[in-house]
């Protein structure tokens, strides 16, 4: 062991006279786990809850939208057979894309309706999964003139809020209302049509649960009068992240004119501001680790006045500028050192046992931390990244050793004379 590592471990040992420059030390470290702790859980907490949103929109929109340029798609058959052969897809299949109003016993909303293939549509989307009554199978009943009469009512999936709004329930009846209508000699009449619920479904956003219904491809083919067409083909890929270069690589098996949009493209403000308020809470709790920097400047320069005598007689026995700057810097190295190891453990003892720990404060104090019926969530998201963790430990070290430089140098210009001569 050097007796400069000797000396700078001997100097975060205060003596009884000097327990006031121990606790500063203590303060420095108690600030440096703070600052790395609040950093992990925060930053933690915050991929939880992007990676939980991901999950949902991604859930029921596909990772990739192929689309027929100009036009709607009549081949789509050939096109998602094409589509499935390309590697790193997993599934697609077609859909429509329509907007309407649905009217139940409880009043009338815009809905956007959306056709989909029955036997595809799991493959895409996580729809069959999230039906909570009923199912998806009742949509399967064809649309006809004349089956309310017969009792053949098609069948249509809606949303959990949507029911709730309209008074809809499992076997009800409701009409949905195209505004695209039929032209009389009165002027255009809007098309109508009945409709049984045969399935409530629900997502976890608001936005999806309450504006969204789900029929049968062939009815809204027949029902908004779209022929042999389709709005497009839903693609689901094995690597999210890979979702731009498959693309190029639909676009290229398909040699004609198509184009394809990514879920990043169709969610890109959302997925922006998120990652904008990210590193805004980095650079605001990174200020905290800034603070508890002072905290060990302050405490370099008391020790450094404090042991002007020890800086006198090192250097007249032969200690260099050199290790009595190093002396000090290895003080407070190990502070940051000491308050980062401590940090990141409470940090990641925390961020993996979160859902844990906000049970036991909303059980212990009676309230909710995140009320289901604001936030849609049924858990405490919480994610930990490696890479951050690493990021952080790095950043708390790098600030802790610049603190250090200051009070060092001023250390090392200490002039032996004036330490020793009143002694």
């Amino acid at each position: 062991m050097s007796y400069e590592l000797f000396i700078g471990l001997r100097y975060l040992k205060a003596k009884r006279k000097q327990t006031f420059i121990s606790v500063i030390t203590f303060i420095s470290i108690l600030g440096i786990t703070v600052g790395v702790t609040a950093l992990i859980i925060v930053l933690s907490v915050m991929n939880g809850f992007e990676d939980n949103l991901k999950e949902k929109i991604l859930g029921i929109n596909a990772n990739i939208v192929v689309t027929e340029l100009g036009q709607s798609m009549r081949n789509y058959g050939d096109v998602a057979g094409k589509v499935r052969q390309v590697p790193g897809v997993t599934g697609s299949s077609p859909f429509t894309y329509s907007q309407a109003m649905i009217s139940g016993s409880g009043g009338v909303l815009g809905a956007v309706i959306r056709g989909v293939d029955v036997k595809t549509a799991g493959e895409v989307t996580v729809l069959p999964s999230k039906i909570k009554q009923g199912s998806l199978s009742g949509i399967d009943i064809p649309f006809k003139d004349g089956s309310v009469a017969t009792g053949q009512t098609p069948g249509i999936v809606i949303g959990k809020e949507l029911a709730r709004n309209i008074d809809a329930g499992i076997g009800d009846s409701v009409n949905v209302i195209s505004p695209m209508g039929t032209m009389t000699p009165a002027g255009p009449v809007p098309r109508m049509a009945a409709f049984k619920v045969t399935g409530i479904f629900e997502l976890g956003m608001y936005e999806y649960d309450s504006s969204m219904a789900f029929i049968s491809l062939e009815n809204s083919q027949r029902f908004f009068r779209l022929g042999d067409t389709v709005t497009g083909v839903e693609v689901k890929i094995a690597d999210i992240y890979a979702a731009e270069k498959i693309a190029d690589d639909i676009v290229t098996e398909l040699k004609g004119p198509y184009w394809t949009r990514t879920w990043m493209e169709m969610n890109r403000n959302l997925f922006s501001a998120l990652k904008l308020e990210k590193v805004a809470m980095f650079i605001i709790l990174t200020l905290i680790i800034l603070v508890a920097a002072l905290n060990i400047i302050s405490t370099l320069i008391m020790v450094v006045m404090e042991k002007g005598k020890d800086i006198a007689i090192l250097k007249s026995l032969g200690a260099s500028s050199g290790s009595i700057m190093k002396i000090f810097m290895i003080e407070g190295i190990i502070i940051g050192i000491t308050g980062t190891v401590l940090g990141t453990a409470l940090g990641l003892v925390a961020a993996l046992n979160l859902e844990s720990i906000v049970g036991f404060v909303e059980r212990s104090f009676h309230f909710k931390v995140l009320p289901p019926s604001v936030y849609y969530i049924d858990k405490f998201p919480s994610k930990v990244e490696p890479e951050f963790v690493v990021v952080i430990a790095l950043i708390s070290i790098g600030i802790s050793f610049l603190a250090t430089v200051y009070p060092s140098w001023q250390a090392s210009r200490f002039d032996p004379v004036e330490g020793l001569r009143y002694e």
